[in-house]
């Protein structure tokens, strides 16, 4: 056990140098895994227009819902392989992986199932009118059949970063995403497939993505994977389960989230001078803006995860420590850019998705500087909840990831527009912001006092 901690990197090499080599190709696998929604709204905003923009966005909780499995999955199994060989358990290890793996491809099976057989009701739930509902019927029919490449590749991701490779996990996601770039072009705009074309390019680099996870993990270069090690047992499920439910609530919690925002700004949408299109469309663009942003500072807790799980299980408390200050604070530099980038150029972002009225302008620069005005204090509570997760305390982390999307923003959603319309629904983020940024400051510091407790009992 000794000798696995000493000769481990995550355990004796510089914590900044990790969380270089483990949080940039973090940080560009998940801005890979953002352009795959945003180059679709791109393409689909300039060829189809604001129809094509709200379709995306009703279309958009499914999305999250993919992401929602391939982090209780991935991070699970990742976590909890790397909890195990910070203890010197080598030969348990690798059943977190073989599990994972099996159970990201068959969870994704299940998605494009009760998708295909319930989509025109899922869409009408998910807030979709019926000037909107045909564009997101073709678009999500063909999207869903690459659910469990999509969640086989995102999950296997931390697999692989898990073994210490956050290079390859990187280039998975980046081959996938410049195929689908790549194929965006053509299909839209040569062949003038229109939300089709977007779907078919989509699906078609998830597959190869999916393929070159596959082949990675067949040659794991930790600890070998035999077939043994890919039949699900209960113990090792559970285990993955418990540690990966903190990042999956936090996604399922986005989309419940994403499904009433939805579904109160067509409401009151309708009922203000904007229309229905507009909020729609103007909020599905923020958001998926608002991504790209998060794809750094989801990166940087993702990057900073084995480490943190390695130190924790090898009862290296310093290093725990210095993982999670470092994350922060770069974490807490670029939400500051983000911060001046959404209040100071708003309008030049919504160029860029395609034209529309003087209105669309109107609500989607609001947008972007109310509901995101605290954008600067948005790093804290996912570095923080997967930090609990990385450490094996996944009910504070679960419970931390609930508190901006269901505890706090959830109500606000319904209650604010009853006084102020919809501009109720913008100012319900940054109040459910700084209330989620509060209480994660309090978690954090109960939970370092309790590891100095810890540190100092030897």
């Amino acid at each position: 056990m000794e000798e696995t901690k000493r000769v481990n990197p995550l355990g004796a090499e510089p914590v900044s140098s990790l969380m270089i080599k483990f949080a940039i190709p973090s940080i560009i696998a998940m801005l890979v895994s953002a352009l795959y929604n945003i180059v679709d709204q791109l393409f689909i905003g300039q060829a189809v227009g604001t129809l094509g923009n709200a379709a995306t966005n009703v279309a958009f909780p499914l999305s999250t819902s993919c992401i929602a499995l391939a982090l209780l999955f991935g991070i699970g199994g990742a976590s909890c392989f790397n909890l195990n060989m910070g203890r010197g358990e080598k030969e348990k290890a690798p059943y977190f992986i073989g599990n994972a793996a099996v159970l990201l491809f068959c969870s994704g099976l299940i998605l494009c199932l009760v998708t295909q057989l319930f989509l025109t009701p899922l869409l009408i739930g998910f807030g979709a009118p019926s000037d909107v509902l045909p564009y997101a019927d073709v678009y999500v029919r063909i999207t869903s059949l690459g659910f469990p490449f999509l969640i086989f590749t995102a999950g296997g991701c931390h697999l692989i970063r898990a073994d210490g490779n956050p290079a390859m996990a990187m280039i998975c996601n980046l081959i996938g995403a410049l195929i689908n770039t790549a194929l965006d072009a053509v299909f839209v705009f040569v062949f003038q497939m229109g939300m089709a074309g977007a779907a078919f390019a989509t699906i078609i680099g998830q597959i190869i993505s999916a393929v070159i996870v596959f082949r990675y993990l067949r040659k794991f270069k930790t600890v070998p994977l035999r077939a043994n090690h890919l039949r699900i047992q209960w113990n090792y499920t559970k285990e993955i389960i418990s540690i990966g439910m903190a990042s999956c609530f936090n996604q399922l919690a986005m989309m419940i989230v994403q499904i009433a925002l939805n579904n109160s700004l067509k409401h009151y949408g309708a009922l203000s001078a904007y229309g229905v299109a507009i909020p729609l469309a103007c909020a599905g663009i923020v958001m998926k803006v608002n991504q790209v942003f998060f794809s750094f500072v989801i990166g940087l807790s993702q990057g900073s995860q084995p480490i943190e799980s390695f130190n924790y299980g090898a009862k290296k408390y310093d290093r725990v420590r210095e993982t999670y200050r470092l994350a922060l604070f770069t974490g807490g530099t670029i939400s500051l850019f983000s911060f001046g980038l959404f209040q100071l150029l708003p309008r030049q972002i919504l160029v860029m998705f395609g034209s529309g009225t003087e209105s669309y302008f109107q609500f989607g620069t609001s947008y972007f500087r109310v509901f995101l005005f605290f954008t600067w204090l948005n790093f804290l509570q996912p570095i923080t909840s997967t930090f609990f997760t990385s450490i094996g305390k996944p009910v504070k982390g679960i419970f931390l990831s609930l508190t901006r999307q269901i505890l706090f923003l959830l109500p606000l959603l319904l209650i604010l527009p009853l006084f102020a319309g919809i501009d109720g629904i913008l100012y319900a983020g940054p109040i459910s912001d700084f209330m989620a940024a509060a209480v994660t400051v309090i978690m954090a510091a109960f939970e370092f006092k309790d590891m100095k407790k810890l540190e100092q009992a030897g």
